[in-house]
């Protein structure tokens, strides 16, 4: 059973009330390049797939989400501890990325974002011509 009355605790919540949460309310992210894509991950736990909305606006990622609170209208509220409301995350995204290709996808409370390297930035190979036995270089 959970204590109903803990001085200490009705402290904290009274000082986020007042200051707000004491840590950022900040999307944790990992991210890495498998191939030729960039993956990135964002911890979303309880958050309604209905609520992300994602964006990029000039080489810009918008990522934002809303958790709600899971309790009625009129509910007697005994411990209330998970952030609520809106979190908000922005990534800058470089010239190379195809950022009109981005494949988003939510399973067990993670978005996944994979984001393709664009085609004139993948490495290419130039094949060198030239006339009879020489092979000529021009800069």
């Amino acid at each position: 059973m959970l204590m109903r009355t803990d001085p200490f605790r009705e402290l904290d919540r009274l000082t986020q009330q007042v200051f707000g949460p004491a840590r950022p309310a900040a999307m944790q992210m990992d991210a890495y390049r498998a191939g030729d894509d960039l993956i990135v991950h964002f911890d979303l736990p309880g958050i309604d797939p209905e609520t992300i909305d994602l964006d990029v606006e000039r080489n810009v990622l918008n990522v934002r989400a809303e958790r709600r609170s899971p309790a009625p209208e009129g509910a007697d509220v005994i411990a209330a501890e998970r952030l609520t409301g809106t979190f908000s995350r922005q990534l800058f995204l470089g010239d190379t990325l195809d950022t009109e290709r981005i494949d988003a996808s939510y399973d067990a409370g993670v978005l996944t974002l994979r984001i393709p390297v664009a085609e004139q930035a993948k490495p290419r190979r130039i094949q060198i011509t030239g006339g009879g036995d020489r092979k000529q270089l021009r800069t």
